[in-house]
């Protein structure tokens, strides 16, 4: 910035002439850098109070599904989506919901409450979770044409022995033992932490004639055009 040959007072003649071309950079970085920091701690504030505000939403939801009122958990709901769409507290608390709806055999809107879950969800796994539930439930009411659409294992990523699972119980349940055979057998083949029941699965796996032992074999067949 100063030459260190220039005498002291050419040096600071030098540093005035700087400061009067260069000031008012000078302050407005301190003042750019001041306000910065202050809308970042403002908007950190902000989003615990919204996730907060969500979370008490959530709760109170929770709260109308164990008591059972019906006009609670609508106001709730409806509430926890239009205060925080963003939130997944919106997708927990539609699942909570149909689950409640199944349990009081009310499947219709239990499959409602999942596909706005599968349609509106940020998360993929998630929104796979829901399709998969939707599909039992179309299995329950015995649709299962409809339940065998919205199982794709090749774009259910780490959960795909899970849809792989279902597919088999809708293919036994249509009568097709030996395509039942094959998707368990598949789901078998997976990795070992795949989100699946094992134990519960090789017993299917068994019903329809099929081995563990013999599952890798049976699941090649999956993979042939």
């Amino acid at each position: 910035m100063v030459d260190d040959y220039l005498s002291e007072r050419e040096q600071a003649e030098a540093l005035r002439n700087w400061w009067n071309e260069n000031w008012r950079w000078l302050v407005g970085g301190i003042a750019l850098g001041f306000a910065l920091l202050g809308g970042w701690k403002y908007w950190e504030t902000y989003r615990t109070q919204r996730g907060e505000a969500a979370a008490k939403s959530y709760a109170a939801l929770e709260a109308a599904v164990t008591a059972n009122d019906a006009t609670k958990i609508e106001q709730q709901l409806s509430e926890l989506a239009k205060e925080h769409g963003s939130s997944p507290y919106v997708q927990q608390g539609r699942l909570l919901l149909a689950k409640s709806r199944v349990e009081a055999g009310k499947l219709d809107e239990a499959i409602a409450l999942l596909q706005a879950v599968a349609d509106t969800s940020k998360d993929g796994e998630l929104a796979t979770i829901a399709r998969v539930r939707i599909a039992r439930l179309l299995l329950q009411q015995g649709k299962h044409d409809e339940a065998m659409k919205l199982l794709d294992a090749d774009k259910a990523g780490r959960f795909a022995p899970y849809v792989r699972e279902t597919r088999g119980d809708v293919l036994v349940a249509k009568g097709d033992t030996e395509g039942a055979r094959t998707e368990y057998a598949a789901a078998l083949a997976a990795d070992a932490d795949a989100p699946i029941d094992r134990a519960a699965l090789e017993l299917k796996l068994a019903d329809v004639g099929g081995a563990p032992a013999a599952a890798a074999t049976q699941a090649s067949a999956v993979e042939q055009p």
